[in-house]
Parts: C-alpha cells; sequence; structure tokens
C-alpha cells in the first residue's frame, strides 16, 4: 500500500511522545513492503530540536500551512490511505481536506481520552465531532469500552485499538552499570505531576541514600527537587536504552483522562520493558490484563509501597525484568502492530 500520514512531529521528539510511536509504527510497516510519505507541520519548537531529519523508511516533508498542502492534493488522492494524527495544528482542517480528498481516510489519537474529554466539554481543537463518522477509521491508543463509546456515540464506522508500540532493534538490554535507583522519563504535564510527586519525589525524600532522576522537557523551574534527583531537560530517543540501563526500576505515571478511561498504556511501558528495566507504575483499569500485576510490572499507591519496592531482591528483580520483556516482545512490538494496521486497512478498504 501507498499511505500518507499527517502526524505531530516525526521529525522532533522534543517535547511529545507522538515522534517515538510514529517512528517505530513506520519503520515495521515500510518493512512488509508499504510506501509511506510523511507530513508535518513546520513549526519553530521541532525545527529547533530535530533528532531525525531524514528517515530511511519514509519520506518526510514539510507545510507551512493548510493552503499549501495543496501542493500534496496528488499524493493524497492518489494514496491507499490518508491517516491524520491527533494534536496536528489545524487538525480539523486538514481534516476536512484528507476527507475530501483520500480513498480511505483515517484518524490516528494517540491521544483518545485527551481527545474525548475535549469534546465533552465542546473544544475542538484538532478533530471536530461531526468529523469522527468521516473518518473510514478510528485507530485509538485506548482499548476497552472506549472503542464502542466511539462508534455508538460518536458514530465512527470502526474504531480500532492501535497501542503504541516499541522498535525492539532500539531498545533491548544494555550491560550498564545502575546510576538510579528509579527513573522518570516523560514530559511534564500538570495532571501528571501530583502522582510523579508522590511516587518518586517523596520516596526520594525518605530515602535519601538513594539516587533517582526525571527526564524530560517543559518541567517549571519553580519546582524544588531533592538532592538526590537529578535532572535531565531533555533525552533523545538514541539514549533511551542507556538510560533504561541504568536504571533498576523506572516509574511509570498516566495523564488524568487516560487513567479516567483506562486501557491507555505509555509508550514507556512497552520500551522499558523491551529494555529489560522492571516498572512501578500507577494503577488503572486494564493494565492488569496488559501486564500481570507483581510478576511484570509493580503498582503502587503511595510512596511507601514505592520504597518498599527498591528494596526488592534482586535475584526477583532481574525475574522481574526477564518475564516482563518477554511479554512486550511477543505482544507489543512495533512488528506486530503494524501488521495490526495492514490489517485494518485492508478491511476498511
Amino acid at each position: 500500500m501507498r499511505i500518507v500520514v499527517l502526524g505531530l512531529s516525526l521529525s522532533s521528539s522534543w517535547g511529545n511522545g507522538h515522534a517515538t510511536t510514529y517512528r517505530a509504527l513506520l519503520r515495521a510497516f515500510a518493512a512488509r513492503g508499504h510506501d509511506i510519505l510523511f507530513l508535518e507541520r513546520q513549526v519553530p519548537w521541532y525545527a529547533a530540536h530535530r533528532d531525525l531529519a531524514d528517515p530511511s523508511y519514509c519520506r518526510l516533508a514539510f507545510y507551512d500551512s493548510v493552503e499549501e498542502l495543496d501542493a500534496w492534493r496528488d499524493e493524497l488522492a492518489s494514496a491507499d490511505a490518508v491517516i491524520l494524527g491527533s494534536f496536528v495544528p489545524d487538525g480539523i482542517a486538514v481534516g476536512e481536506l484528507a476527507q475530501r480528498l483520500a480513498k480511505l481516510a483515517a484518524f490516528y489519537d494517540i491521544d483518545t481520552p485527551v481527545t474525548l474529554a475535549a469534546l465533552a466539554r465542546g473544544e475542538e481543537t484538532y478533530i471536530a465531532v461531526r468529523q469522527i463518522a468521516g473518518f473510514r477509521l478510528y485507530l485509538s491508543f485506548t482499548g476497552g469500552p472506549t472503542l464502542a463509546r466511539l462508534e455508538a456515540e460518536y458514530g465512527s464506522p470502526a474504531a480500532r485499538q492501535l497501542y503504541c508500540s516499541v522498535d525492539i532493534d532500539a531498545y533491548r538490554p544494555l550491560d550498564l552499570p545502575h546510576r538510579w535507583d528509579l527513573s522518570y522519563l516523560g514530559t511534564y504535564s500538570d495532571d501528571r505531576q501530583p502522582m510523579l510527586e508522590r511516587l518518586l519525589l517523596e520516596p526520594a525524600r525518605r530515602t535519601p541514600d538513594r539516587r533517582f532522576v526525571v527526564a524530560g522537557a517543559q518541567f517549571p523551574e519553580t519546582i524544588v527537587w531533592p538532592a538526590n534527583v537529578e535532572r535531565i531537560a531533555h533525552l533523545p530517543p538514541e539514549k533511551h536504552a542507556a538510560f533504561y540501563a541504568q536504571s533498576r526500576f523506572t516509574l511509570n505515571v498516566t495523564r488524568a483522562d487516560m487513567v479516567r478511561a483506562g486501557y491507555s498504556p505509555s509508550v514507556r511501558l512497552f520500551e522499558a520493558g523491551a529494555c529489560g528495566t522492571p516498572i512501578i507504575s500507577d494503577d488503572w483499569r486494564g493494565l492488569d490484563e496488559l501486564l500481570r500485576p507483581g510478576r511484570e510490572i509493580l503498582i503502587a499507591t503511595d510512596g511507601g509501597q514505592v520504597v518498599e519496592a527498591l528494596a526488592m531482591d534482586e535475584t526477583y528483580r532481574r525475574a522481574m525484568a526477564t518475564t516482563l520483556r518477554s511479554r512486550i516482545l511477543a505482544e507489543h512490538s512495533a512488528a506486530r502492530r503494524a501488521a495490526e494496521l495492514e490489517d485494518y486497512l485492508l478491511s476498511a478498504r
């Protein structure tokens, strides 16, 4: 197939998790013999922080406005499918163009709970309620009951689960000494910060002899970090595997809208798991179906449980890491996700 993807960003992972999701999925999709054009809106904050200028698995081009997309009219019209991603600037206008020109228009929502919460408030930023029925496929970062809701309440012809995934060639175990007892990798978010305080900063204050790290952009200068918490302002994807390898455990913290919806795994679960790093996570509906608590993942609701987990016997910690990695490779590789995407597109076509 020939597909066109209009996504938030492929070229820059700065301040967003979309880039690594697209990179893993599209690399694996291209490996199945498909041709991909990725069109990215030119914005200054990503242009200043590009870490992928020329991907080997797809064509990457930039546009400055919706009007400039007219130059790609032939590609949009002739492609077997056009996929619009969430949070694309002027996404409603871009979606109207895609639905008007494409043989098969699909929407890939990497932020489904955030999208639906905004629509419920009457906020239409990158997709309008009226457009959902016009996308032949609604590919959702969130599974579970949300899929039925998209079809019943919003009129989607076909809402399908398409979780993020991991490039198992890029994310793999590395033989590096541990630098940190607990790490966290993620962009700052107001609704994640209270849980990060509870599950990382509080344990750091309680165990000054242990080492912690928080890596990610956009954290306010007003945050007071404990002395044993290292800060990394931005960590490019090529350094993620080493980051996880140097972490005895890593933390997963979920945005509030995604906790409420459930069935919304972050890409860090799959990336850390593929690197063989045990995960401590907040709790949400569907997590126990994705990974087995106590054997493949640890669930914590307060700092005391995190402190207890960090004292885990090393033999058990290593066994958990091995079991987790096996589960991720079997069910959440980019190759597996690309095959799912192919099936969805063929069925819809």
